[in-house]
């Protein structure tokens, strides 16, 4: 007979359980410690019914030198301001957000109705915020760099073009 324990020492031994969030927050944060970025380090997770389907960090391209091989970032190097001429970085669309998606879609896993987990950032790039809509990702979740959490829902949050958020000030 399994030992039980008596309804009094229940909270004694109640332990806390991290949240789905937190949990898959935390793996995103794993996976970006493969970043090859000297900047910033980001890493995404996608799930589906609590399952991850894939993973991404940011780093240059299948083929190509990261700056970690290279030894240098070319941003640095050249005084390029943060979130700026992103086309000059050896990670340009090869974030960890889209970095995850194709991963998802080379494995064959459909990514309609998932979560995707992002940590190491300040913002997703406008690149990424069309490329998670058209992957019809429900639910974003993002633990920004201070820590804050902040949940997105693409259809109901990104149904404005940057550009018409741009001459609409």
């Amino acid at each position: 007979m399994a030992n039980k324990i008596k309804d009094s020492d229940k909270e004694k031994y109640k332990i806390k359980r991290k949240s789905w969030d937190e949990y898959f927050l935390d793996i995103a944060d794993m996976v970006a410690s493969r970043s090859t970025c000297f900047r910033n380090k980001v890493g995404a997770v996608i799930v589906k019914d609590k399952v991850i389907i894939a993973t991404g960090y940011n780093g240059a391209p299948t083929h190509q030198p990261n700056c970690l091989e290279i030894g240098n970032c070319y941003r640095d190097r050249h005084k390029i301001r943060s979130g700026t001429q992103l086309e000059r970085c050896r990670a340009v669309g090869s974030h960890a957000e889209s970095n995850a998606i194709v991963l998802a879609a080379r494995n064959g896993q459909s990514t309609s109705s998932g979560t995707i987990y992002i940590v190491g950032h300040r913002f997703i790039c406008n690149q990424c915020k069309a490329i998670i809509a058209n992957a019809k990702i429900d639910r974003v979740i993002q633990r920004i760099i201070n820590g804050k959490v902040e949940e997105v829902i693409p259809s109901r949050d990104w149904t404005i073009h940057p550009v018409d958020q741009e001459n609409s000030n």
